[in-house]
This record gives C-alpha cells, sequence and structure tokens, in this order.
C-alpha cells in the first residue's frame, strides 16, 4: 500500500512542487495519476522513492515511512521510469543477473518465470537489449523490478511511446499485477488507455490534487472532458477567472 498523508514539497528556489496531497493506493488497487507537465506527479514518485525529501507530511509504503526506514520501503517498492536505462550491449539475461545482484539477490535465479510473467518468450533470453522493442525493453525492466518481490510499483509515463498493440498489451499485464494484488501508481498521459482499467484516477494541477474519482464514478464519467476541464480550471490565471465571472 502506497499512502501520502499531506504530502508537501517545496525546492530552495520557492517552486511549490507539491502541496499537502492525500493519496491511498491501496493492495490491489491501480491509480492513474495525471495531469499537465509540472503538476507535481513526478515529484510524488520521487518521495515515495527516497529521491527527494519532503517539505511536509510522508510518504508511507505498507504503513512505513519512506524517510524513516528508506532501506525497507525500497525494498518494498519497483520502480520502471519512462525512459528504462538497460544495458543494450547485454542480453536479457545478463540485464537480469546483473540488477538482480546489484539489488542484493542470490541463488538461482527462474529467468523463464520472470520472463513469463512480463509477456516474454523465453527465447529473448540471449538476445542483445539493443534489439529490443521499446515495449520489450518495458517489459524487461517490468521483470526485473519485479524480481526483487515488492508489491508495490510506481509507473512513469510506462505506455509513453509505444505503438497501440504493444500499450494496450502493457496495461493488460499491469491489470492481472493488480487483480493479483499488487498495489500500482501510475503516471500517465495517456487518458484512453490507462484509464479504461484504473480503479483511481488522481488529476493533479500545480500541485494540488484537484480531482479524484474512483469506482462507479470512473463508468459514468467522460473523463477526457473531466480533464480538460480539471485543467484548464486550475490552471488559467486569476485574471482570465475574473473576467469570465463578469461575463
Amino acid at each position: 500500500m502506497l499512502e501520502a498523508k499531506s504530502l508537501s514539497k517545496t525546492y530552495s528556489n520557492g517552486v511549490h512542487a507539491l502541496n499537502g496531497l492525500d493519496l491511498t493506493v491501496r493492495d490491489g488497487e491501480l491509480c492513474c495519476f495525471m495531469g499537465p507537465n509540472g503538476a507535481g506527479k513526478s515529484t510524488t514518485i520521487n518521495l515515495f522513492l527516497n529521491y527527494i525529501q519532503p517539505s511536509d507530511g510522508a510518504a508511507l509504503v505498507d504503513g512505513i515511512s519512506v524517510c524513516g526506514e528508506p532501506l525497507e520501503t525500497r525494498r518494498r517498492t519497483a520502480y520502471v521510469p519512462e525512459q528504462v536505462a538497460l544495458y543494450g550491449t547485454l542480453s536479457a539475461k545478463q540485464n537480469i543477473t546483473f540488477f538482480a545482484r546489484l539489488a542484493g539477490r542470490t541463488g538461482a535465479i527462474d529467468y523463464e518465470h520472470w520472463l513469463d510473467l512480463v509477456g516474454l518468450n523465453a527465447d529473448v533470453l540471449s538476445r542483445r537489449v539493443q534489439s529490443f522493442s521499446k515495449g520489450m525493453r518495458q517489459r524487461l525492466a517490468l521483470a526485473i523490478a519485479l524480481l526483487k518481490g515488492a508489491r508495490n510499483l510506481l509507473l512513469d509515463e510506462p505506455t509513453s511511446g509505444l505503438d497501440p498493440k504493444a500499450a494496450a498489451a502493457f496495461v493488460d499485464l499491469l491489470t492481472r499485477l493488480r487483480d493479483d494484488g499488487y498495489a500500482i501508481l501510475i503516471s500517465s498521459h495517456d487518458l484512453f488507455r490507462v484509464t479504461e482499467v484504473a480503479d483511481v484516477v488522481a488529476i493533479m494541477c500545480q500541485g494540488k490534487l484537484c480531482a479524484k474519482l474512483e469506482g462507479s464514478e470512473l463508468e459514468r464519467c467522460d473523463i477526457n472532458a473531466l480533464y480538460l476541464n480539471t485543467v484548464d480550471e486550475h490552471t488559467r490565471p486569476p485574471s482570465a477567472l475574473r473576467e469570465e465571472r463578469i461575463a
């Protein structure tokens, strides 16, 4: 489970990147984190990973403070960035082995199991990663992330740059993981693909949670219209809002 409790981040230059975020992603739940660039999505993920320190509030993983016990919370989280950093000249098997050892994993690795879990065939094990499509690299990165045994997944724009078929397959994979009990937080601009399977949609604007929908609310609303209206309302300058009210 991932929890943000009044989570805030103000940088040294005075920029308020995140303002009092309250958000919970439970086990067996997929939360789609949406918003324009600079809305606070990546800042939130970085706070959960302890890459940066909060100015106020707390980030919790399975009820454990990220700041208080960073090593334990990192052990419980798996992260896949938008730009996957794998070694192209190494094979899939060599990449898995390297990152597993780097994470402290010892003993034998069931390579075929982890590839099968993310929908890759065992015959790619010996192939150099530089020959993989972006969708295949994303799947391999997810397999490596899952190998550490974490049950909380953080993904930053996982479908960015994927063709429609690859994006659909990747989202189907995340759905299966959600159904298996993983807590999944996805930062995405993919209104149509990801929100089809999301249990919760959280819309961020200028560092604040501006709208949150879940369950039956998602089925009843036009998520595209809601997103555009919410972003427009919270990003227009105050003068424009005053002129609109006068008109």
